[in-house]
Parts: C-alpha cells; structure tokens; sequence
C-alpha cells in the first residue's frame, strides 16, 4: 500500500509546465533565516502581493530558484489564509520558471483583502511587474542596510 505524500513542494507537476519547457525547477524556502534574508533585501510592492527578492551568496548551498509564501492572520481566518496561499503558490509554479532568476529567493507576502478577491490575471500582471523592477536597475528606496 502506498502512503499519500505529506509534504507539498513548489516544484510543478504535470506535462504542460512551465519549468519543464524552460528546465528550471522551483524549490520551497524552509528556513526561518532564509524568509528573514529575503525580508532585509529587495522589495516590491503591488496591489495584489508584496515580493521581497534576494540573490543568493556563492557560498550558499542549492541552485535555481526558491519560492516561499507568507500569509498572517491579517489576511483571515484559516480557511482564507489557505486560499491565499494556494493562489501565490499557483502564481509562483506559472511565471518563475519563465521570469524568476536562478540563485535568486523569493517571497511572496500575501495581502489582506486584495490577495485573495483580485483577478488572476491582475495578480499575474502584478508579479511581472514586481519581478522586472526587482532584476532592474536599483534605485535609492530599495538599498536598504543590511
């Protein structure tokens, strides 16, 4: 008899995906320290999400990309913060593997009220969007000490 899996990965499944066709793999963020470094590096906020973003260090372990998600109380109750976060998690399978960078951190934040009621597609749009001013150039309001 075979056990059901207890752990669910970002890592995508199924034939048609994104990160088949393009041979990036999206890993999960599990550490305590690693959602913290992301918190101290760059951010981006959009209407639907927040997304902090950080380069790996050359002397950190594992490649490609590595998603984590955060949704608090603020967001709802249970049920809610569950949708929220199977939301961002969808977003994450279908445009990292395109967009994101390899050796790159990501973290999306879940908003109260906007995450969960705004349309996929905006939340798609938002995260484009968010991505390509974090791998642009830097400006002030995003150095932030370390």
């Amino acid at each position: 008899m075979t056990r059901p899996a207890t752990c669910r990965t970002l890592e995508t499944t199924g034939s048609g995906s994104a990160a088949r066709a393009s041979g990036r793999s999206i890993a999960p963020l599990r550490r305590r320290a690693d959602f913290l470094r992301a918190a101290r590096a760059r951010r981006q906020g959009t209407p639907g999400f927040l997304l902090q973003a950080r380069r790996r260090d050359a002397d950190e372990p594992g490649e490609g990309i590595r998603v984590g998600l955060t949704c608090s109380k603020k967001i709802g109750n249970a049920v809610t913060r569950n949708r929220c976060k199977r939301r961002l998690r969808a977003l994450a399978r279908e445009i990292l593997p395109e967009a994101g960078h390899p050796g790159w951190d990501y973290v999306l934040v879940g908003r109260p009220g906007a995450t969960v009621t705004r349309d996929f597609a905006a939340l798609r749009a938002d995260l484009l969007r968010a991505l390509e001013a974090v791998h642009g150039p830097r400006q002030k309001s995003q150095d932030r000490p370390q």
